[in-house]
């Protein structure tokens, strides 16, 4: 790989860590924000779903729009809106007004993401799969390292660091990408003089609209049902309005020309479907402790917030140890024995959640954490190639769009899931219900990998 390569890796790679790094350290931060803006658990956990519910749907848009726009003008956009964002959002006069910001920070790193592997597969020819996964590892090496970096900010300074923490990546990303990245040109000459309803077409804008508002109205309705029980009338109501906009989003999508997702590809490829579902669930599962166990540490140990970074920390560094082993145990075996053996990773790090109490040791919490972390890893490469497996090479480039959206799905029911058995207030005891209910759906996944590969034996036996 030669300088001009390694220079375009560094600014790609400095933009794209943006959006995992941005996610994670919103973890450690939850409680903090609880006390600053006087709001009980459910209602601060929305800077959680307004973050990825913004990433599903302006990741495959800004991958359209670069197609008819240049992916350097969508990658430098991209920058440049994080940049206001993350400076405008420790600025923020109430809660409403920091989840706009928040929305605004994944519209922007997502700009990023959508296009940082397309230019590097265009732009650098020699050892690309090398190139590719250096990406992966800025992506996944974010995300793990995201508490961690948040814990220490929050407690050197306060939570507006990890906003302002961007900023320098920001610059620095700009300064190498506004160089480094060829100009290039639309690969749709006619976007620049497409009419906007055309545009609006073309990224399915009625799609979007009706996916982006029936989401949000069910996941209201749902958060408005306390642990307690207790049903409101309006609750009730909302959650309908938004069962019925999901409802007339599918109806458009398998009608629409151009879906912003492809739902007719699921029913034509039921292997593929499957491994999405494995990944949400997958999704549901490491989510629900990324996000719940910091808060656990914090609320129910008051363990500070460079401590709770620290001890996430185990998480993020045995999922990067066992990202590269599980490539070759991956190009060995194939997928599903590592699949199998994270789901049991999974089932396990779920039980022994159970088993925490207000008393549990560090070595505990660090064991539980590393069996989601090494189950990480095997997924990482596992789901990515069980994926190209079942994907037929001609739409490999829709199943990707789907894989990323299951994994943004899975990330939004996970943090529905916390707020829904928290409630108001983050409890242990909601935090030990939490664990029985992940260690279902760990052995439903365990299940469902030995049965399929169960099913993959049988076909390839003579």
């Amino acid at each position: 790989m030669n300088a001009h390569s390694r220079r375009l890796m560094i600014s790609v790679g400095l933009g794209i860590l943006l959006n995992p790094l941005n996610s994670s350290m919103v973890s450690v931060a939850i409680p903090r924000l609880q006390h600053v803006y006087q709001l009980d658990f459910t209602v601060v956990s929305w800077i959680i779903f307004s973050f990825y519910i913004a990433s599903a749907i302006a990741q495959p848009v800004m991958g359209k729009a670069s197609d008819l726009f240049g992916r350097k003008k969508i990658f430098l956009t991209g920058l440049v809106v994080a940049f206001v964002a993350s400076l405008l959002a420790p600025l923020s006069p109430s809660f409403g007004w920091l989840i706009v910001f928040r929305i605004v920070q994944s519209i922007g790193t997502s700009m990023m993401v959508a296009v940082g592997m397309v230019i590097v597969r265009i732009h650098i020819q020699e050892n690309q799969a090398t190139a590719l996964s250096v990406l992966s590892v800025f992506l996944s090496g974010a995300a793990a390292i995201g508490p961690f970096v948040g814990g220490m900010l929050i407690h050197l300074w306060d939570w507006s660091a990890i906003f302002f923490v961007n900023i320098p990546f920001v610059a620095a990303s700009f300064l190498f990408a506004s160089i480094t990245i060829p100009k290039g040109e639309p690969t749709t000459s006619t976007g620049r003089n497409r009419p906007l309803r055309k545009w609006l077409e073309l990224i399915d804008a009625s799609g979007i609209l009706l996916f982006t508002l029936g989401l949000v109205a069910l996941l209201i309705g749902l958060l408005s049902v306390k642990s307690s029980g207790q049903v409101s009338l309006t609750s009730v109501v909302i959650g309908l309005i938004g069962l019925a906009l999901l409802g007339a989003f599918i109806r458009h999508e398998l009608q629409t020309a151009s879906p912003f997702v492809p739902l007719r590809t699921f029913a034509n490829y039921p292997a593929m479907t499957w491994i999405n579902v494995e990944f949400m669930l997958v999704n549901v599962l490491f989510y629900s402790v990324f996000f719940g166990l910091p808060s656990y540490l914090q609320i129910v140990r008051h363990v500070s917030e460079l401590h709770t970074g620290i001890l996430m920390l185990s998480l993020g560094l045995c999922s990067l140890i066992a990202s590269p082993l599980a490539g070759r145990w991956v190009d060995k075996s194939g997928p599903r024995p590592a699949l199998l053996v994270s789901a049991i990773l999974m089932t396990l790090g779920s039980v022994w959640i159970v088993t925490l109490n207000q008393a549990s040791s560090v070595i505990s919490v660090c064991l539980a954490l590393a069996a989601f972390g090494v189950s990480n890893g095997l997924n990482n490469v596992g789901m990515q190639a069980a994926l190209f497996q079942s994907a037929p090479k001609e739409i490999i480039g829709v199943a990707s769009g789907l894989f990323n959206t299951s994994r943004y799905l899975g990330t939004i029911l996970s943090s529905l899931l916390i707020g829904i058995v928290m409630g108001d207030k983050f409890s242990f005891g909601g935090f030990r219900v939490l664990g029985m209910i992940l260690t279902v759906v760990a052995m439903s996944l365990v299940i469902i990998c030995w049965r399929r590969r169960e099913s993959n034996q049988l076909k390839e036996s003579p």
